[in-house]
């Protein structure tokens, strides 16, 4: 998949970026060329801010995915989902981060949790980052 997503937007950086923060984030494109989140609507001037590219470049990047099957099929299913970390001091809960030298590794989350669960701590929810999108992957 990441394959893809380099070669469609070889050309355009900008767009690259987009797509790579819809994937992080799990925004979606509609069939409308609309993004998403669960739904509900995006506008393309409140991401092209927070991304610091023109309006036009969503579009594109929008545009772009849905004329290529394997993104289209891809980002017309992605789901966001909730990160606990910041507000689990707030649930009573306590959070653990790691960060390894090589997150591309096999085994990690299998490893770690096996230590957790030999010590007698429960695991309500795990994150791991991609190291595709993410500079320092936890």
């Amino acid at each position: 998949m990441w394959k893809k997503v380099e070669e469609v937007f070889r050309d355009y950086p900008a767009q690259k970026r987009v797509a790579l923060y819809m994937l992080e984030k799990g925004f979606q494109v509609n069939e409308s060329g609309r993004i998403a989140v669960d739904g509900c609507l995006v506008p393309s001037t409140s991401l092209s801010r927070r991304l610091d590219v023109d309006r036009r470049v969503i579009d594109a990047a929008a545009a772009r995915i849905l004329s290529t099957d394997k993104l289209r099929r891809v980002f017309t299913r992605l789901r966001p989902i909730a990160d606990l970390s910041e507000s689990a001091p707030e649930l009573g809960l306590g959070v653990v981060s790691i960060s390894v030298k090589d997150a591309s590794k096999p085994g990690i989350i299998e490893s770690i949790t096996n230590c957790m669960a030999r010590h007698g701590v429960s695991i309500r929810q795990a994150i791991a980052d991609d190291p595709f999108f993410v500079e320092e992957p936890r």
